[in-house]
């Protein structure tokens, strides 16, 4: 709490859904569950880890290579850049199941006037879409009409890995770069 400059364990205990689905308190929120999780099972130093996105925040904690204090910061730092990215555009992600990452792909691209990239490829017949909000909506139509067996928008804040987090990732590479890593 004192780290963020807000009560980030009244939200995660008695929050609302609204106030959970913020990416300035969600990513900090998974940062901290990950860490205790990691302190309570780890009864000595891994001998590798990984993490995908937010995910590589912890793992660089786990592996002893960035302290819990700097990764909470940078968590932090990087949650907030990339709510600002959601509330000056606002977007989502879809979950695509029953399709090839091809078909997806292919009505990605179709879509001229509205961003909608491939974001996540979780496995083979399902891939996590993302884009502007005009755009997921004509790609989940495009897909059920390709045979898609579901195009599901996701609750989420925003477009996450995709071009419309680009201000973000500038925003971040500065937090980075002035954070010591000890690799």
């Amino acid at each position: 709490d004192k780290i963020l400059g807000f009560r980030i364990t009244d939200i995660m205990f008695a929050g609302t859904d609204e106030e959970l689905r913020q990416t300035k308190v969600t990513q900090p929120a998974v940062f901290l569950h990950a860490y205790v999780a990691f302190k309570m099972q780890a009864t000595e130093q891994p001998a590798m880890v990984a993490g995908h996105s937010l995910g590589e925040f912890s793992a660089l904690m786990a592996a002893g290579a960035l302290s819990f204090e700097d990764g909470l910061i940078l968590v932090s730092k990087r949650a907030m850049a990339m709510q600002k990215a959601c509330e000056s555009e606002p977007s989502t992600m879809a979950a695509v199941l029953g399709l090839s990452d091809e078909d997806v792909e292919e009505v990605c691209d179709s879509i001229k006037d509205e961003v909608v990239v491939p974001a996540n490829y979780n496995c083979p017949g399902q891939l996590v879409i993302s884009g502007s909000i005009a755009g997921i909506d004509k790609a989940c139509e495009a897909l059920k009409a390709k045979g898609a067996k579901r195009a599901l928008k996701l609750p989420v804040g925003g477009a996450f890995h995709s071009p419309l987090m680009q201000p973000a990732a500038e925003e971040l590479k500065a937090a980075i770069d002035a954070t010591t890593v000890s690799i």
